[in-house]
């Protein structure tokens, strides 16, 4: 993209501000992974990444060594979608289950894991993978109980990251 997603300009903020809102309003709370020197001013808390340049399983890593819920909503910054809605569905379908993760699944089977609701007994398998030098989310799927919700409707998992795709949300 050549930019920084998560401070992309959307609605009366930045795409970050608008996805953090989401999860707020599901959740009652949300924080932001990344550096607080970057993020701070956006009005989240914002933990610091555990591990530098660990992708997107080191920011999982972040939130879950951060919570105190038991059940947590992961959503990546880049998501101009998704809805309070879904994410609430989400969050009561992981609250309903023994599941270690809740992970939305759209009509082709696609698991959505960075959108999804994360139980904090799974930081160490998160933990052990990224010692194992794993940096996809989906790398560590076997160590987990996973739970698939259907969801219908997925064009909530859209992410930007061409400035093409960015162009469609008629952005600059």
């Amino acid at each position: 993209m050549g930019r920084d997603k998560a401070l992309l300009p959307f609605g009366a903020g930045v795409l970050a501000q608008h996805v953090a809102a989401r999860v707020q309003s599901a959740a009652g709370t949300a924080i932001l992974v990344g550096n607080p020197d970057i993020y701070s001013h956006l009005g989240f808390p914002v933990v610091a990444d555990t591990q530098s340049g660990a992708g997107p399983l080191g920011g999982i890593h972040a939130a879950l060594s951060h919570t105190t819920a038991d059940w947590n909503l992961v959503v990546a910054c880049d998501m101009p979608n998704v809805t309070a809605g879904l994410l609430l569905e989400i969050l009561s379908a992981a609250e309903q289950c023994a599941a270690d993760a809740v992970f939305p699944t759209g009509p082709s089977g696609r698991a959505e894991p960075v959108c999804a609701a994360w139980h904090r007994r799974a930081l160490p398998a998160v933990a052990c993978a990224l010692e194992r030098g794993v940096r996809k989310v989906t790398g560590v799927l076997g160590d987990l109980a996973i739970h698939s919700l259907l969801i219908e409707e997925v064009s909530y998992f859209q992410n930007v990251n061409t400035p093409e795709e960015w162009a469609g949300y008629g952005a600059s």
